[in-house]
C-alpha cells in the first residue's frame, strides 16, 4: 500500500520527512565554508564533489525532482529512486574518471530536468521499474559529468563520497517537500515546483544545443 493510497500513513511521515529537508537544506548552508577548498587531496576532493552538485543549477533541480517525484509515487518510490540515483550516478562517475565517452552528456542533464519536471506535473505514475530506468538512465549523465571533472590531485574516492552524500541531501529536500502532498494546496505547490524544474532544465537544454 503506498502512501498515497492510505492518508494517514502520508501525514504521518508528513513531520520528519519536512524535518529532514529541513536539516538536509542546512547541511548543504553549513557545508558551504568547505568550498574554499582547491580540490587537492581528501578533504579537498570531497568538498569539490560535495560542491558540483550543489553549485551547478542543473544538477541540483534534477536531483530535487528525483526525491520529489519518488514521494508522489508513494513508499516505494520513496526507497526506490534515491538509490537507483546515486547507485548508477557513481557508475556514470567511474566512466567519466576513466575517460570513457559518453554522447551528449550536457544535454542529457538538462532533459533529466526537463522530463523529471514534466513527470512531477503531471503526476504521472508508471511501474516502479520504469520509473527506475527513467531515473537511472538520467543518472547516468549526472555521475560522467561528475566523473570528468574530478581534480587531477584530489582523491576519487573522497570526491566521490562528497558528491553522493550532496545527492543524498537534494533527494532528501525533494522527498520532504513531495510530502506536502497530502493537500490540495500541497499538490498545486509540488506541481508549480515540478514546472519550475523543467523550465530551468529547458534554460540549460537551450545552451547545450
Amino acid at each position: 500500500m503506498t502512501i498515497k493510497e492510505n492518508p494517514n500513513m502520508r501525514d504521518m511521515m508528513s513531520k520528519p520527512l519536512t524535518t529532514a529537508s529541513i536539516l538536509a537544506a542546512s547541511s548543504l548552508l553549513l557545508a558551504s565554508p568547505a568550498l574554499a577548498h582547491t580540490g587537492t587531496g581528501i578533504a579537498g576532493g570531497f568538498s569539490s564533489g560535495f560542491a558540483h552538485p550543489v553549485l551547478g543549477w542543473d544538477h541540483l533541480v534534477a536531483m530535487v525532482a528525483v526525491g520529489l517525484w519518488g514521494a508522489s509515487l508513494g513508499t516505494r518510490g520513496i526507497w526506490l529512486l534515491p538509490i537507483v540515483f546515486p547507485v548508477v550516478m557513481a557508475i556514470g562517475a567511474g566512466l567519466g574518471i576513466a575517460g570513457m565517452p559518453v554522447p551528449a552528456v550536457e544535454a542529457g542533464i538538462a532533459a533529466s530536468a526537463v522530463v523529471l519536471g514534466l513527470l512531477i506535473v503531471f503526476m504521472v505514475r508508471p511501474p516502479m521499474w520504469v520509473a527506475g530506468v527513467i531515473v537511472g538512465f538520467f543518472a547516468l549523465f549526472h555521475g560522467h559529468a561528475h566523473g570528468t571533472e574530478l581534480p587531477a590531485a584530489a582523491s576519487a574516492l573522497a570526491y566521490g563520497a562528497g558528491f553522493v552524500l550532496a545527492t543524498g541531501l537534494l533527494h532528501l529536500c525533494g522527498i520532504g517537500i513531495g510530502s506536502l502532498g497530502n493537500s490540495r494546496i500541497g499538490n498545486i505547490a509540488i506541481r508549480a515546483g515540478g514546472g519550475a524544474i523543467s523550465l530551468v532544465g529547458a534554460a540549460f537544454l537551450v545552451g547545450a544545443v
